[in-house]
Parts: C-alpha cells; structure tokens; sequence
C-alpha cells in the first residue's frame, strides 16, 4: 500500500493532468507523474512537498473547475489531435470516484497507524439540508 504522500501526490498528479494541462494548457508541476503518476513505482516522496504541490494544483484547477457550464460537461479534451474518450464531465467523475478510492485507503492506512479518533463515515447530517440552488427549496 502507498504512504499517505503518495496519495497525495498521486491525486494532485490526475488534477494537474486533467484541469491544469489537458484544459488550460499549463504545466505548473513538471516531473509529478514520472514520481507518483498511473502505475509508477510506489515511493515517500516528502509530504511537505507532496501537500504544496496538491495545493497550488487544486487552486490552478479550480479556476477552470468553476467556470464550467452544464453544456461544457458534454465537450471532449483534444489529446495529442484527437478528442479524448471520455468528455469533460466523465473525467470530472473519474477524478471524484479517484479521489473515493484514494481516502478510504488514506483511512485503512491512518487505521493501522493506530491513530486515534478517526473520523466516522461523514458524521451527523441531521441539520444539513439539500438545496436545489434556483431559489425553490
């Protein structure tokens, strides 16, 4: 099993190649997915590292992520020419079922840590309420 920086790495690695390189263009941290990307060796890459990485590649792929529209979802990414297989709303849920798959290692991993006070699933939600977001709710 990876070390939690590793997992950090590694998702900061899929949001840059997604959101920061395939959608804007940029390159903002080059070598990343020589180190943690799909398939490489496992590695401790340093957490300081790994954490600042992670957020200064969200904070890049969120100003693409928050400008996206219902019709943007259904567009395609052009990779090396060619329309990728997946559109943009597909590989907006790849990268929220990766990021799934990766905490609850995260948590089995902090679990045989032994450490203590764990969180449980995602805690009370009784006061919570869903909103529609038009105003109708």
């Amino acid at each position: 099993m990876n070390c939690l920086s590793w997992t950090v790495g590694h998702l900061a690695w899929q949001e840059h190649a997604l959101w920061v390189e395939l959608a804007q263009g940029q390159t903002i941290a080059p070598g990343l997915g020589e180190l943690v990307g799909y398939l490489q060796p496992a590695s401790a890459p340093p957490w300081d590292e790994m954490w600042r990485l992670w957020h200064a590649i969200t904070k890049a792929a969120d100003a693409y992520l928050e400008r996206l529209t219902p019709e943007d979802l259904t567009a395609h990414f052009l990779w090396e020419g060619k329309p990728t297989d997946e559109n943009v709303g597909v590989l907006l849920l790849r990268n929220i079922y990766h990021y799934w798959f990766h905490l609850g290692k995260a948590h089995a991993v902090r679990q045989m840590l032994g450490h203590a006070e764990l969180p449980v699933y995602v805690g009370n939600m009784r006061d919570v309420r869903y909103a529609l977001g038009n105003g109708r709710d």
